[in-house]
């Protein structure tokens, strides 16, 4: 790597390259951010790591559904520009945070091993041994999220929803303290993170409720220009994380789907097969459109795997020393996929569901 941006020396006059780490100030960014630092300062002991925490818009807006505000990049704007102010050298985000397609001159250098990317319920004190079947008829919150409130709507009728914003500890609180709901919805790998697993009273399956796109996995964005930060960071990479996360976003893309619209999926990699379910969803959950698909993202000759487009950016994402090959494949399913869905009706579907939420 070169020495070419800044450096620190310490008390033996021993010089060291300090790379800066953009981080949201939440307690989750902050555990997330200090797991990738951590690898870093594993892989490259040489190097001085400094975090710095900053607020988003996402952070300050705890008023309003986040579907309503209408903004793509609530949790990544502020750090994206101080990316490019060269304030930092990277930044960490939760990759279900990112937009599809990012801003010129950023990529994402490296995609993290998945978390459980699941929906988790956690039950009010009060209800500690229910499920979701025997709640009372009573709200609970579903964190602002359209494609939660739809599916479970759908599957849960007797329940009723009600947004909820704040960070886990903010809505934990809520949710312990005050008697508005029965239950919360919040997603499995943050209660993981933050060490409060105990709280899971049960894991929502994907014939309940189907994830986000990117959900469970971390993402590091960087100047897609930094060749050496670019190279630094994609040791990160975990290659079945990769090519789940670039279908799940291509099929996004191709949807044209985000925060105000509900789309979900479910992807897992087995003997060298990517399967994809995605849907989509009416905001009332009664209508839907859900399909599955698979394609081979199996290594081809020795050559084909020395073969990899390392500045190539499929869906935000550049995957050095992931095979071309099997990122296109998987590319190229989500693409299917969607198309797929909007063969079947689903842009009206979503159509419908973006003019009700903006209306509300």
């Amino acid at each position: 790597l070169s020495v070419r941006s800044r450096v620190c020396q310490d008390g033996n006059g021993k010089v060291s390259r300090v790379i800066r780490i953009g981080t949201r100030k939440s307690q989750l960014a902050r555990i997330q951010t200090d797991s990738v630092a951590d690898k870093l300062k594993e892989l490259y002991p040489d190097f001085h790591l400094e975090i710095v925490a900053m607020s988003t818009t996402g952070d300050m807006i705890l008023d309003r559904a986040l579907s309503k505000i209408g903004e793509k990049s609530l949790f990544t704007k502020e750090l994206e520009n101080a990316l490019e102010r060269n304030e930092v050298d990277l930044v960490v985000h939760s990759l279900k945070d990112l937009p599809t397609s990012l801003p010129a001159g950023f990529t994402i250098g490296a995609v993290l091993k998945r978390e459980n990317p699941h929906d988790a319920v956690v039950l009010h004190p009060s209800n500690t041994g229910k499920t979701l079947d025997t709640l009372p008829e009573k709200r609970w919150g579903s964190f602002s999220s359209l494609r939660r409130a739809a599916q479970l709507k759908k599957r849960f009728p007797h329940l009723e929803f009600k947004d909820i914003r704040g960070n886990l500890n903010t809505r934990l609180k809520k949710l312990d303290e005050k008697d508005d709901f029965a239950a919360i919805i919040l997603a499995a790998a943050g209660l993981k993170r933050m060490g409060w697993e105990n709280r899971i009273s049960m894991i929502l399956e994907p014939e309940d409720c189907m994830y986000a796109v990117g959900q469970g996995a971390l993402a590091v964005e960087v100047r897609a220009r930094d060749a050496d930060i670019l190279e630094m960071v994609s040791v990160l990479h975990d290659p079945d994380t990769v090519l789940r996360c670039i279908a799940e976003r291509a099929f996004l893309k191709q949807l044209e789907g985000g925060c105000s619209v509900p789309v979900a999926v479910h992807t897992k990699v087995k003997e060298s097969q990517l399967y994809m379910t995605g849907a989509v969803y009416s905001l009332d959950g009664s209508q839907s459109i859900k399909e599955t698909m698979q394609t081979s993202i199996a290594p081809g000759d020795e050559q084909s795997l020395e073969r990899v487009d390392e500045q190539v950016q499929r869906v935000g994402v550049t995957a050095m020393k992931v095979p071309a090959e099997a990122q296109d494949a998987a590319e190229r399913l989500g693409i299917k996929l969607a198309d797929l869905l909007l063969s079947k009706g689903a842009k009206e579907i979503l159509t419908v569901a973006r003019q009700l939420n903006d209306a509300r």
